[in-house]
């Protein structure tokens, strides 16, 4: 004898009660995506936000930096300037006075 399948007959309110719960299930599940989506929206918009500050902040460092740079490059050409202006002082003095020094010594000596 083998033995009988009996089939599992659920009642018309089981079967309810199931969709209910199945109903209940995928509109959580559904509200719960859409909160996520919400909030990977925001937090793209802040990465955003805050990614095209941090350029414009990068942008103006840059732009300070360049203008720094010529700052010095000016400062550097003056003081190039100012060095040759001071050999060229030193030069003619010393041109001078040891010409004054030697014509004295020849005015001494004689």
């Amino acid at each position: 004898m083998s033995p009988e399948v009996v089939p599992f007959a659920r009642s018309a309110q089981a079967s309810r009660d199931g969709s209910d719960q199945l109903d209940k299930a995928g509109q959580t599940i559904l509200q719960l995506l859409s909160k996520a989506a919400d909030v990977a929206e925001q937090n793209s918009r802040h990465a955003i936000d805050t990614a095209q500050k941090l350029s414009h902040q990068l942008r103006a460092a840059e732009d300070r930096v360049a203008e720094l740079e010529a700052e010095v490059e000016a400062y550097r050409q003056q003081a190039e300037r100012a060095e040759q202006w001071l050999h060229k002082v030193y030069t003619e003095i010393e041109s001078r006075f040891l010409s004054q020094e030697r014509n004295m010594r020849r005015g001494t000596q004689r």
